[in-house]
């Protein structure tokens, strides 16, 4: 089986932690094809255009896209927009995986996974201006297709969980704000209950988005699965990541049911970039994500290959080498040395 991936660095410390991910690749899976793409912020500084239709091209030719990290800037830029939401909604990657698990030895013990929508909500770009520029509309655009799609994609991982854990049944928490936000949250609220009516064997629950975010920080290790709207979802995975030891360690899987993309949740980073001190270890985990859903493909070993990989990095989040991040002085490339070396 011929898989290609495609390597796309875009802005800040992405390309460095995405060197530490294709070195890892190179090694375990020597089969596997590394095609490389620009986009972001300086790219379209550079060609006026931040997702070139080359890139996107070689992505729709990819099974999977691994992204690093991009720099959109927090003001207007006429002609711009942010090339990881344009690439997400082009390859129909639907479904925004983020897991948090605790730190070993931490408490309490933390195992949740956040399934963010990840086509449409305010992220759709539909916005206008009226009154010479005093008023901004921002459309917030949710459908019973992107709902009832991605409750199934939590439903089924929920039991995937469940499998794995027989003394803890499975629970989805649909998050949504369906008390003020009545057509739009509602549509989901009552479409994802729909959808997990007909998975019996999951406990299901409700909570408002503003509750679901106090219970994240406070009380965190009584949830298991949690499905809810792009924006809440954004929000609520930053939330939760605090207790997996913060943005840094973070990875996420972006799947759909023809593509997939992996990328650290971290940022660009640009006051580190260039300096080989960026941890590694959320693209690292991104790798072995990639690994879960090839496995889920077909691929021979590379369920085998996550198991080690996230092993290596288990070892090395509590003895080291440890990046500045936390608390150490060891470099990207050390970093990485040290798991090629353990994933051997």
């Amino acid at each position: 089986m011929a898989v290609q991936i495609c390597i796309i660095a875009g802005d800040g410390i992405g390309g460095e932690v995405l060197d530490a991910a294709a070195q890892v690749l190179r090694q375990l899976s020597p089969e596997l094809t590394l095609v490389y793409a620009e986009a972001g912020w300086q790219t379209f500084q550079e060609y006026g255009e931040a997702l070139p239709d080359t890139t996107l091209h070689l992505a729709l030719q990819s099974d999977a896209v691994l992204f690093g990290a991009s720099g959109s800037p927090s003001f207007p830029v006429p002609g711009y927009r942010s090339p990881i939401v344009a690439l997400r909604k082009a390859l129909d990657v639907y479904a925004n995986i983020r897991p948090t698990r605790s730190l070993a030895g931490t408490t309490p013990a933390v195992d949740l996974v956040v399934v963010r929508e990840n086509t449409e909500d305010v992220y759709a770009g539909r916005e206008r201006i009226e009154d010479g520029g005093n008023t901004v509309i921002t459309e917030r655009v949710v459908t019973r297709r992107a709902s009832t799609r991605i409750a199934r994609a939590a439903a089924e991982l929920a039991r995937q969980r469940a499998a794995t854990r027989p003394t803890r049944r499975a629970r989805v928490t649909v998050v949504h704000k369906a008390n003020v936000i009545r057509e739009g949250d509602g549509l989901f609220r009552r479409t994802a209950l729909e959808v997990l009516a007909t998975y019996p064997e999951l406990d299901t629950e409700e909570l408002l988005a503003d509750v679901a975010a106090m219970r994240l920080a406070q009380s965190p290790a009584r949830f298991d699965v949690i499905v809810t709207t792009n924006l809440f979802g954004d929000i609520l995975s930053d939330i939760a990541c605090i207790h997996g030891g913060g943005l840094g360690l973070a990875s996420s899987a972006s799947i759909g049911d023809e593509y997939a993309l992996f990328e650290p949740v971290h940022g660009s980073a640009p006051d580190i970039a260039g300096k080989n001190i960026a941890n590694p270890i959320a693209a690292l985990d991104c790798v072995a994500m990639l690994y879960d859903w090839l496995a889920g493909h077909g691929l021979p070993h590379t369920a085998q290959y996550a198991h080690r990989l996230r092993a290596a990095l288990a070892v090395i989040l509590r003895e080291g080498p440890h990046t500045p991040d936390l608390g150490g002085t060891a470099t990207t490339q050390d970093v990485t040395a040290q798991v090629l070396a353990m994933v051997a």
